[in-house]
């Protein structure tokens, strides 16, 4: 079993300034405490994401850290161009020592996509061909593509991965009957939902890499998340984990009530209380956390568990606080 970190980078209280310091104090704790990989979101337009650069703040993470692998969950693929993104990628996992973990998606907000002057109905289209591109832009000598988006023809390549023959690719998955493609290209997933979901996509992905005939030893990793909160007290962690609740649903809606829209797909609910009797947050004291996270990792079927220990209005002592409890249950050796 492996542990990671998610975070949407959804603006809390301060400045920006002092938001995005906080941050990387804590991806230097998710270093030192050996979390294998901080994955992080990309939103624009909304407070729900103040990484909207995800490169950019991934520059600043590589620096900050040592072991620590990163990357966004995912790239929004249809708001770049292909080109400068492949070579962004190759950058970052050059000056990181390998480190870089790429997620790749078409953007779950059609909203944040109009923003960028996408149509809702190109996105998906757009999305795979560009991942296409990316792919072979890592894996040859010379780009030539013919595509209904973007074309090139004989660019030559000079720029590489310092990973061979490309960074670890990530996507989110909520279905089980959308495992073939993952497993076939050997990409890691992770989903947002309760554990008994959770295990129909393992088990589905696991019985799609064996028909592929591929080597279960190489599995690769299968995640969910968790919204966690570790305090002193059950009940003082319940306090906490309520108020950073609500300020990061307020972000996570803020686009969506602006336009009078639901969200495709949401997973999280309304209340934190509801979080947790979904399964899908956790509150407590380190032995309460402990116990019901055990529980959902055996009962998920999960090689990788993803934790959310900051969201909202976090302070930095209070993620520090889950983050060291954390580290004493699972990562101390």
């Amino acid at each position: 079993m492996k542990f990671g970190i998610f975070d949407h980078v959804d603006r809390g209280a301060g400045t920006l300034q002092e938001f995005y310091e906080d941050r990387l104090k804590l991806a230097e704790k998710y270093d030192k405490a050996g979390f294998y990989a901080y994955h992080t979101a990309e939103h624009h337009a909304t407070t729900l994401g103040m990484a909207s650069s995800p490169n950019v703040f991934m520059s600043a993470v590589a620096q900050r850290t040592k072991r620590l692998r990163f990357g966004p969950l995912v790239y929004c693929l249809p708001q770049y161009h292909p080109i400068r993104l492949f070579e962004e990628i190759c950058m970052l996992d050059q000056m990181s020592g390998g480190r870089l973990q790429v997620g790749v998606g078409k953007g779950i907000s059609a909203i944040e996509s109009g923003y960028y002057g996408l149509d809702a109905a190109d996105v998906t289209a757009m999305y795979q061909e560009y991942y296409q591109i990316i792919i072979k832009a890592m894996t040859s000598e010379q780009l030539t593509f013919d595509g209904n988006y973007f074309s090139v023809e004989n660019m030559p390549i000079e720029m590489a991965p310092l990973q061979i023959p490309h960074p670890p690719i990530w996507t989110g998955i909520g279905n089980p009957e959308a495992t073939s493609w993952p497993a076939e290209n050997h990409i890691n997933t992770i989903s947002n939902h309760n554990a008994e979901t959770v295990r129909k996509i393992t088990e589905a992905y696991r019985k799609e890499w064996e028909g592929f005939g591929y080597d279960p030893e190489e599995l690769p990793l299968l995640g969910m998340t968790r919204f966690l909160v570790i305090s002193e007290t059950d009940e003082k962690a319940l306090v906490i984990g309520r108020r950073m609740y609500d300020v990061w649903y307020k972000s996570f809606m803020k686009l969506w009530w602006r336009h009078n829209e639901t969200p495709p797909l949401a997973a999280c609910t309304e209340t934190f209380d509801e979080m947790i009797s979904g399964g899908k947050a956790i509150a407590g004291t380190s032995e309460t956390v402990k116990e019901i996270l055990d529980e959902h990792m055996e009962q998920s079927g999960v090689n990788y568990l993803v934790c959310r220990f900051a969201f909202g209005d976090v302070t930095y002592d209070e993620a520090a606080y889950s983050i060291d409890a954390f580290s004493e249950m699972y990562l101390t050796n």
